[in-house]
This record gives C-alpha cells, structure tokens and sequence, in this order.
C-alpha cells in the first residue's frame, strides 16, 4: 500500500529549516545529503559552491506513518515562489505500482522527470498534474533503514 508524505522545497534555508523543525518534533533524520554529494553530472555541468552546501535531500520521521521531506532548489531548477514550494509524495510497494500511479496522475499534466532508477537506488519521477499540483512517486528499490 502506498504511503503519502508532503515534501517541502526551499530557496536555501532547507537546513535551517530543518533543524528548526526537529526541535519541535524530536528525533533524528533518516537521511539528510547535500548537491556535493551527488555524483557527477552527465553532461559535465557544474554547481557552484553555494548550490553545493545546500540540501538535496532531508527526511524527518514525525511518526511511524509521517515522514517530512524537503530539498532545496538550484539555479538550474529556479527559485521556489509560494504555492510551488511543496509536492505531495507517495511511496509505493512496487514499480508496477508506481507506474500506474504515475500514469494516471500525470495525464493531462507536465512530466518534469520520468520513472527512472536513480542513483540512490529508488525508482523516482516527478510532475505537475493538470490542476497544478506537484507530485512525486518512489519506490524505493534499495531498502532504506
């Protein structure tokens, strides 16, 4: 069965944020990564210093059925206005079950990344459905403690 979570996107501060967040809520993070420490890009494109400082991704468990999520943004994805700055997340059993939820939610709207394996070992696509509501679907292919 697929869980839902809300992930957070951030002009920089996805760290501060973050920790702000966790004095409220306790705990630990499941994962927190910056852009340094993704692996190269393909194209041979590089980020600046800054973009690399900042959060890739950060994850909060709030409860055993809730996770927080954000990262933040790079020049080469633009700056976050209100109202762009969250998608909701669902994580899902399968591929198969990813792709039918992928397909059926993106119909009619904009695909920003197909389903693809990624290098953090998930399944993963984003888009933006025809009401404007961004989404994410993952399956996680590596099992994550």
């Amino acid at each position: 069965m697929a869980t839902v979570n809300i992930y957070l996107t951030f002009n920089g501060n996805a760290e501060e944020a973050f920790l702000f967040y966790q004095s409220v809520f306790g705990g630990e993070f499941a994962h927190i990564g910056k852009f340094k420490d993704m692996p190269a890009d393909e194209n041979g494109q590089q980020i600046t210093e800054e973009e690399g400082n900042r959060i890739m991704h950060v994850a909060l468990p709030i409860s055993k059925e809730t996770i927080l999520m954000a990262s933040d943004t790079t020049a080469a994805h633009g700056d976050v206005t209100f109202g762009n700055n969250f998608s909701v997340s669902i994580n899902t059993d399968s591929t198969a079950e990813a792709d039918k939820l992928f397909a059926g939610l993106s119909a009619g709207g904009n695909i920003i990344m197909p389903m693809e394996k990624t290098f953090w070992g998930a399944y993963f696509g984003m888009f933006t459905d025809k009401f404007g509501i961004n989404w994410m679907i993952n399956f996680d292919e590596v099992p994550h403690n």
